[in-house]
């Protein structure tokens, strides 16, 4: 689904600043995988290569064998809009709109009839249980109930390729652990691939296996056993042994 072959970023300036150094990387179809790192560990650099916001200096991201950094600028965007989805740390949703405005605004994109929307917002809204919302405004529903939103917008077109970069960064405790619990749910119900950023050792044990990033560079990858708990006492361990300024992560993060 996901190939990232020799994929080295280096931003140009005054001083050259190297954010990425030969990294490879393969996600299964289906697959949730997380990365984590240190700030500056290049890891948000990795999701916009992926994500097509940025390309790499060298080396190729593929998404089902194609290279979309070759696509021109008309055909990224559709690319963009149809395959891949996107779930970040500020909800990015438009304060204008309805709840239900929001989530079908990848559709509305796209020219699809008002009907089919309709349709799609109700079923992946009752998927996420936030059907009563539907009607509200961004300013009349909790952070968490915000986030849920911004996962059906992303989910609605049933992308490729789920991108996350923090999600539950501006969640309290409960409402991190609901959001993880629904992500988890959605690759586990509807196979859907998901890469997930995050500094947050309890959300990184929701995934198959978590990526470790440190100064650019691949530093050990870990995977999910039979418990959860366990997972998440070895991303802690690995978070440790990694070392790196204590803000860096919140590790005691909510069990």
């Amino acid at each position: 689904m996901l190939q990232v072959n020799n994929v080295s970023k280096v931003y140009e300036g005054k001083v050259a600043f190297r954010a990425l150094s030969e990294i490879n990387l393969s996600i299964e179809k289906g697959e949730f995988v997380g990365i984590m790192g240190p700030s500056g560990s290049g890891k948000t650099t990795l999701l916009n290569m992926v994500a097509t916001i940025d390309e790499p200096t060298t080396g190729e991201v593929l998404i089902e064998g194609n290279n979309p950094h070759s696509l021109s600028r008309d055909e990224l965007a559709k690319f963009r809009r149809r395959e891949l989805g996107f779930v970040f740390q500020e909800f990015n949703l438009l304060h204008t709109l309805t709840v239900e405005e929001n989530i079908v605004l990848p559709l509305t994109l796209d020219g699809k009839r008002v009907k089919e929307m309709k349709q799609k917002a109700a079923a992946i809204a009752e998927k996420l249980s936030i059907s009563s919302i539907l009607t509200k405004r961004t300013h009349e529903i909790s952070g968490g109930q915000a986030q849920r939103a911004a996962i059906a917008r992303a989910m609605i077109h049933q992308p490729k390729l789920l991108l996350a970069d923090e999600p539950t960064g501006n969640l309290d405790s409960k409402a991190s652990k609901d959001v993880m619990e629904m992500l988890a749910y959605l690759n586990e119900q509807e196979k859907a691939t998901m890469m997930l950023v995050t500094h947050d050792a309890q959300a990184a044990s929701y995934a198959d296996r978590v990526i470790f990033i440190r100064d650019g560079k691949f530093y050990s990858e870990i995977h999910h056993g039979k418990s959860r708990q366990t997972f998440f006492q070895s991303i802690i361990d690995t978070l440790s042994l990694m070392g790196g300024d204590d803000s860096d992560f919140s590790p005691i993060h909510r069990q």
